[in-house]
C-alpha cells in the first residue's frame, strides 16, 4: 500500500517511519533551498525584533495606560504584526513584494497571524496535557512561526505568476 501521492510503500515494520516522511515531505521541501533559508532565517529575526515590541507596547498599555490585559494584549499584538508586516515587506520578501507596501498583503498577513495565533494555542493547550506548560510553550511557538512562515511564503507573499 502506498501513502496518497507520496510513492512511499506502507510495510507494517515502518508504518510510523514512512508516514512521518510522507507528512513531512511538503517541508523538506519547501525549506530544502537555500534562498528559502535564508528567508526563514530573516523571518526568525524579525520575529524576534517583533516580540520585544509586542512585550514592550503590552507592557506600556498595560502598566503605564492601564488598559485592561485582553485590551492590552491586542493593541501590543496589532503593533507588532504591523510592525512584522513592514519588515517582512522590506527585508525577507523583498523580492516578491518590490518593498511595496499593499493594503491586500496586509489583509493576508494579519489573517495568517490569526491562523497562527489559533495553531499555536492549540498546540500549547494540547502538549500542556501531556508535558509541562514552559516547554509545552516552547514548542507551541515553533509551531507557530512553521504556520506562519509558511503562510507568509506560500499566501501572503508569494511570486506574482509569470506573465505568458
Amino acid at each position: 500500500m502506498r501513502f496518497p501521492g507520496s510513492g512511499i510503500k506502507r510495510h507494517n515494520h515502518c508504518t510510523s517511519r514512512s508516514f512521518m516522511r510522507w507528512l513531512f515531505q511538503p517541508f523538506v521541501q519547501v525549506f530544502g533551498s537555500p534562498a528559502t533559508r535564508m528567508k526563514v532565517i530573516s523571518f526568525a529575526l524579525v520575529g524576534v525584533g517583533n516580540t520585544a515590541v509586542d512585550f514592550g507596547v503590552f507592557i506600556l498599555t498595560y502598566k503605564l495606560f492601564g488598559l485592561p490585559i485582553v485590551a492590552a494584549n491586542v493593541v501590543a499584538w496589532l503593533v507588532a504584526v504591523s510592525g512584522s508586516y513592514v519588515m517582512n515587506t522590506f527585508v525577507t520578501f523583498h523580492v516578491e513584494t518590490g518593498r511595496v507596501l499593499r493594503a491586500k498583503h496586509y489583509i493576508s498577513f494579519v489573517a495568517s497571524g490569526v491562523l497562527g495565533m489559533v495553531a499555536t494555542t492549540t498546540a500549547l493547550v494540547v502538549l500542556s496535557l501531556y508535558i509541562h506548560v514552559m516547554a509545552a510553550k516552547l514548542i507551541s511557538i515553533l509551531v507557530g512561526f512553521a504556520v506562519n512562515f509558511t503562510m507568509s511564503n506560500l499566501v501572503v507573499f508569494r511570486a506574482p505568476k509569470p506573465r505568458t
